[in-house]
């Protein structure tokens, strides 16, 4: 199959089997975590994490594998599945940690049928004004409360790209990572003393008493940051810190061999680039790890495009993060 069995440009259907995807653009890969190759002094930066029970915090550039790290981490210890909170401009403290769907709750009052009974009129508007409908089904835990819920063994938690945050945010964060703790407002103030709260992306529940939450053991929480803001220094100092060094010619070449399953020397082309790469990066080019593999896995294939539509295809994949 030639590059140009795609699409062509010249408007006749036709039927196309595309190319399978590369191992980094599978969605259904299991042991993605295998494939990461932590950096010089990660590995210790997660121990203190792990043992001093604090949250990770990790800058580095787009594409240097900062989210990477809670999937590894999360494999290796057996904590199951990571939750992730992904952070904009929007994200708040209290979605991250229970969502309340009060217009479901309203309509739900609104069509409650009333008890049997002569009175039923009456004491099915009294019930409806009261909001003692059950509240449980329209409150679900957000990420973060759900890393906070009681249980023998920690969650997983990804804080990504914290510095697209709010700048409140990190601020916001200061009393519930130092206590482990947090409030559910509406059950709070709810008649009812308990009800079982749904969990983030799952359908397990959890039974919270008057509201409060009080974690028994902490989670492990990574937050990742671009560098593209400063943090409070009380926020910091509540945190591990670790900066992702410069990739270098070797790193790099160790990653593409762990994600393409071959050594450099048996991919032809792909030390040049490989080196190219590093050389780009070394100067302060902002590039990621992933532009390089896919300008690897283009040039070595078996039917690679040559020539100028090569040059042109590896200017597009490889263009420089920062510019427009």
């Amino acid at each position: 199959m030639s590059w140009n069995t795609y699409y062509r440009g010249d408007g006749e259907p036709r039927d196309v089997t595309l190319a399978p995807p590369p191992p980094w653009r599978s969605f259904t890969r299991g042991d993605a975590h295998r494939a990461f190759l932590p950096p010089d002094g990660l590995t210790d930066a997660v121990n203190a994490a792990l043992y001093l029970h604090r949250p990770l915090l990790i800058t580095g550039n787009t594409g240097t594998g900062k989210s990477t790290v809670i999937e590894q981490v999360a494999a290796e210890l057996k904590l199951g599945e990571p939750l992730r909170w992904h952070i904009t401009s929007r994200s708040t403290l209290p979605e991250a940690l229970c969502r309340y769907d009060a217009l479901g709750h309203i309509h739900a009052l609104r069509i409650q049928p009333p008890p049997a009974g002569p009175r039923s009129g009456r004491s099915g508007r009294a019930a409806r004004r009261s909001g003692h409908a059950d509240i449980a089904p329209f409150l679900q835990l957000g990420p973060l409360g759900t890393a906070l819920m009681p249980g023998d063994r920690p969650r997983a938690l990804l804080v990504d790209e914290i510095d697209k945050s709010d700048i409140d945010l990190p601020a916001d964060l200061l009393d519930v990572l130092e206590s482990g703790r947090f409030e559910i407002p509406e059950l709070v103030r709810h008649p009812r003393h308990e009800a079982r709260v749904r969990e983030w992306e799952g359908r397990t529940t959890h039974l919270v008493k008057r509201g409060k939450v009080q974690c028994t053991t902490f989670p492990f929480i990574v937050m990742t940051s671009n560098g593209e803001r400063d943090f409070p220094a009380p926020f910091l100092r509540r945190c591990i810190r670790y900066d992702m060094p410069t990739p270098t010619r070797e790193t790099l070449r160790r990653a593409v061999e762990s994600h393409l399953g071959a050594g450099v020397d048996a991919l032809g082309p792909a030390a040049e680039l490989i080196t190219a790469f590093a050389e780009r990066v070394g100067r302060g080019e902002q590039l990621a790890v992933d532009q390089l593999l896919n300008a690897v896995r283009l040039v070595t294939d078996d039917q690679a495009p040559t020539g100028d539509q090569r040059d042109r295809l590896l200017g597009l994949m490889l263009r420089d993060l920062s510019s427009a």
